[in-house]
């Protein structure tokens, strides 16, 4: 659906070019949640705007549906972007105008539709985004989430098959920004849009998104589906995010001086709820100290992940069985 090719921005500032972001190859599939994650500066934001041509690569190309769009001008630019919807970080909307009027913006400049077409038009996506009593209010009238869900409207209202979202979470409350969430991730189901969206939040990718690439100093560090991502930190800079994500940032040494070796489990589907490992100790009786753990879910799929300290005579038996139930293994350094 989407592609970079060896696409890189950089600046001009104060008469030197100054690189933004390195050179991406890079693929988002049709109808998957696509995130994006990085520090600020990073690059994340450049690279977003790149697939509606905001902004244009220095070098490589841009790909849309087969099609290289990096040199788009004039009424092909003009199709593109009404193919892609766009949602921001502080909403954007219209101050002056009504929810129902901030939503039909775009479908009045495309010029398509009659009034009566328009009207139906705001009317399903007001009901879509659970705004339609709402309508006749202004921006000033509603709450952080409300105004977020008028710019999600807006930006289907012109029937895309492309949805960016520029940080669209984080000017709001953690409740609210579950809410937004939940409504994108609904409208990627029942819609079959494209979703692409970027972050500083490992949170936010966990709970919607498919796969991820991670951003460091302009460049794509790690990528891959959420889970393996999560689970399975390579790099640094995903590491610190993860650890953020579980609120362990900032620990020193944990572990040292606890008997046995230590490893960390990650479980992933139904085996997150299995009572795997009090049929393993009962088969080998080896003993186990559970040090921490987390069970909750990515995206729609559970996972469980516990780091603990084993010891016996039978281990290597244990940790055979435990990986034979597809539950993943990685010995951890104290």
């Amino acid at each position: 659906m989407i592609r970079f090719e060896a696409a890189s921005k950089s600046y001009t500032v104060a008469g030197a070019l100054v690189p933004a972001l390195q050179p991406v190859d890079l693929a988002i599939n049709q109808g998957e949640v696509f995130g994006i994650i990085g520090h600020s500066g990073a690059g994340k934001s450049t690279l977003l705007r790149m697939i509606n041509l905001l902004e244009r690569p220095t070098a490589g190309k841009v790909w849309i549906e087969g099609r290289d769009v990096t040199h788009a001008e004039g009424a092909e630019l003009r199709r593109l972007r009404a193919g892609i919807g766009m949602i921001f970080q502080h909403f954007n909307l219209l101050s002056s105008k009504t929810v129902a009027d901030n939503v039909a913006f775009p479908l009045r400049l495309h010029g398509d539709l009659s009034e009566a077409g328009i009207a139906a038009r705001v009317d399903e996506l007001l009901k879509l985004v659970g705004l339609e009593a709402h309508a006749r209010k202004y921006p000033a009238q509603l709450s952080g989430g409300q105004k977020q869900r008028v710019g999600i409207a807006r930006a289907l209202a012109s029937k895309p098959t492309i949805l960016l979202c520029d940080e669209a979470t984080s000017a709001l409350d953690p409740q609210t920004t579950a809410a937004v969430l939940e409504l994108l991730a609904d409208i990627n189901r029942r819609l079959g849009l494209t979703i692409v969206l970027i972050t500083h939040e490992m949170d936010v990718i966990r709970r919607v998104c498919d796969r991820v690439a991670v951003l460091d100093a302009g460049n794509v560090v790690e990528m891959g589906t959420v889970a393996d991502v999560f689970l399975h930190p390579q790099h640094p800079t995903t590491r610190r995010f993860v650890a953020e994500a579980d609120h362990r940032e900032g620990r020193g040494p944990e572990y040292a001086g606890v008997p046995g070796k230590l490893f960390r489990l990650s479980f992933r589907g139904e085996a997150t709820y299995s009572p795997l490992l009090s049929r393993v100790v009962r088969d080998t009786g080896v003993e186990y100290n559970l040090l921490s753990g987390r069970v909750d879910r990515i995206k729609d799929v559970p996972y469980g992940q516990l780091t603990l300290a084993m010891h016996g005579d039978r281990l290597d038996e244990a940790l055979a069985q435990i990986r034979a139930a597809g539950v993943d293994i990685e010995e951890v350094a104290p």
